[in-house]
C-alpha cells in the first residue's frame, strides 16, 4: 500500500482542543474521589475501568481532531459534541458503580459510535477512510460489554466493564488491527507536532488538576505545622514529576518525533503512555490526600502503595517510551522506580510525613540526574525544525 498524496497540514494546538481536554482531565478530581471513597481492590479496579473509559475517548477524539482537521467546521462540531457527552460521562464517575452506570455507559457508547463511524464517512483519504472502519469494528464488541455492565447488578458490573475498557484500550495501544489487516504508519499522512504539542498541554493540565485536588486535600486538613509540612511536600512532589518531563524531556520527544520516517509510531506510543500516566496522577493524588489529613499517624500499606506506587507508574512509562524509541535516558528513570519500591514498602512503618519527604528525596534527586541526561542527549541530536 503506497503512501497517500495529500499531506496532513502543520498546525497549532487550537483553542478548542484544549477547551475539550480541560472536560476530560475534570475526570482526574472524580476518579480520585471514587478511589478514595472506595479504597479497596475492588475500588482500585473500578477506577482503572474508568479511567481507561475516560483516556479511550480523549484519545480517539484527538486523533480524530488531528486527522480530520479541526479548523474543518464538521470537524469542530463532532469536537464540541464529545466535550458536551464526556462533560456528564465524567460528571457521574463517582456513582457509576452505584445508582446510575446508564448515565456513564450511554454517553461513552453514543461517543465511540459517534466517532467511529464520523470519522469512517468524512477522513480525507481512502487510507483514512479504511483505518476509521477497523476502528468501527473494535467497536462491535466493546459497545455491548458496555452495555450489558450497565444493566447488570453492581457486582458483575465490573466484569463486563473490565473486558470493555480492555477492548478499547488494546485497540488504541494496536491500532485496532484486524486479521492480516494492520496500519502501516506511514500509510497515513499526519501532523505528528501538532500531536506532540498536543501531549505536552495535556500533561501539564493533568498536572494542573492533580494540584487542585490536592489543594482541596490541604484546604479541608487543620492548619497545623505537620499539615502545612506535608502539603508543602506533596507540593515538591508535583513540581519534580513536572521537572522529569519539562526539563528537556519535551524536547528529546518533539526531536525523535522530527528525525524518524515514521512519525506516527512514536506519537502512538506516547499516548498510549497516557494511560499510566493518568493512573499515577490520581494514585498520587489519594495518597497525598490520605498523607494529608493524617500526616503524624501510623504508617500502612495503603498510603505507602498510592504515594510511591503512582509515582512509579509516571516515571516508569517515561523509562518505556524513552527506551523504545531512543534508546537513552531511561536507565535513571528505572532506578529512581527501584527506590520508590524501596521507600514504599518502608512507608508501613514510617509516619506519612516522613513518607512523602522520603518521597521528595527520591525526586530531587531524580530530577537532579535528568537535567544532565537530558542536555547529553538532546546535544547528540539533531535541532528539530518546523517547515
Amino acid at each position: 500500500m503506497s503512501r497517500a498524496p495529500w499531506q496532513a497540514p502543520r498546525r497549532s494546538v487550537a483553542p478548542l482542543e484544549l477547551f475539550f481536554d480541560l472536560v476530560f482531565v475534570f475526570a482526574i478530581g472524580q476518579l480520585a474521589e471514587h478511589l478514595h471513597h472506595e479504597l479497596s481492590w475492588r475500588g482500585a479496579a473500578e477506577t482503572a475501568v474508568m479511567l481507561v473509559a475516560v483516556l479511550s475517548v480523549w484519545a480517539l477524539t484527538s486523533f480524530d481532531a488531528t486527522f480530520l482537521d479541526v479548523e474543518r467546521p464538521r470537524t469542530r462540531w463532532l469536537v464540541l459534541a464529545v466535550m458536551g457527552l464526556g462533560l456528564f460521562m465524567n460528571a457521574q464517575i463517582p456513582h457509576a458503580f452505584t445508582n446510575r452506570p446508564w448515565a456513564f455507559a450511554i454517553p461513552l457508547v453514543v461517543i465511540l459510535l459517534l466517532v467511529d463511524i464520523t470519522a469512517a464517512m468524512t477522513a480525507p483519504t481512502p487510507v483514512l477512510r479504511h483505518h476509521y472502519r477497523r476502528v468501527s469494528a473494535w467497536a462491535a464488541p466493546s459497545v455491548p460489554l458496555w452495555l450489558i455492565g450497565a444493566a447488570v447488578d453492581d457486582g458483575p458490573r465490573l466484569v463486563w466493564w473490565a473486558a470493555a475498557a480492555a477492548v478499547d484500550m488494546t485497540g488504541v495501544w494496536l491500532a485496532h488491527p484486524l486479521p492480516r489487516d494492520r496500519l502501516s504508519s506511514r500509510d497515513l499522512a499526519f501532523d505528528a507536532e501538532h500531536m506532540v504539542e498536543r501531549i505536552r498541554l495535556f500533561i501539564i493540565i493533568q498536572l494542573g488538576e492533580t494540584v487542585l485536588t490536592i489543594g482541596t486535600a490541604i484546604s479541608g486538613a487543620p492548619a497545623e505545622a505537620a499539615t502545612v509540612v506535608a502539603g508543602l511536600g506533596v507540593f515538591v512532589a508535583l513540581v519534580c514529576l513536572c521537572a522529569s518531563y519539562f526539563q528537556g524531556g519535551e524536547d528529546i520527544l518533539a526531536r525523535h518525533v522530527a528525525a524518524t520516517p515514521d512519525k506516527l509510531l512514536p506519537v502512538r506510543h506516547a499516548v498510549s503512555g497516557q494511560y499510566p500516566t493518568l493512573a499515577g496522577l490520581v494514585a498520587l493524588a489519594v495518597g497525598a490526600e490520605l498523607a494529608i489529613s493524617h500526616p503524624t499517624g501510623h504508617g500502612s500499606a495503603t498510603v505507602g502503595l498510592l504515594l510511591f506506587g503512582g509515582p512509579v507508574l509516571y516515571v516508569i512509562t517515561q523509562a518505556w517510551w524513552y527506551y523504545t524509541s531512543t534508546g537513552q535516558a531511561w536507565g535513571a528513570r528505572l532506578l529512581a522506580c527501584l527506590a520508590f519500591t524501596v521507600a514504599g514498602i518502608t512507608a508501613v512503618w514510617l509516619p506519612p510525613l516522613v513518607s512523602v519527604l522520603v518521597l521528595d528525596a527520591v525526586l530531587l534527586a531524580l530530577v537532579a540526574v535528568l537535567k544532565r541526561v537530558h542536555q547529553r542527549v538532546l546535544a547528540a541530536m539533531p535541532a528539530a525544525t518546523r517547515p
